[in-house]
């Protein structure tokens, strides 16, 4: 079906879906780019680990017992 066919409501109901579905995925693209951002700081691998409460009780444990 070509915009002729629908007339002028048919054009600006599709008008308006292309520019919300724009809107929708430009918000998801900006929200992927401040995870990516948040990601970055965080450490690497056990490095993440070295600030748990279960990781540094078993550090206190450790070290007590030396």
């Amino acid at each position: 079906m070509s915009n002729g066919d629908r007339g002028v409501r048919g054009f600006f109901r599709s008008a308006g879906s292309f520019v919300l579905g724009g809107l929708v995925g430009a918000s998801a693209a900006l929200a992927a780019r401040g995870r990516r951002r948040q990601q970055g700081r965080l450490p690497d691998g056990l490095t993440a680990f070295d600030d748990a409460p279960c990781h540094r009780e078993a550090r206190e444990r450790k070290r007590r017992a030396v």
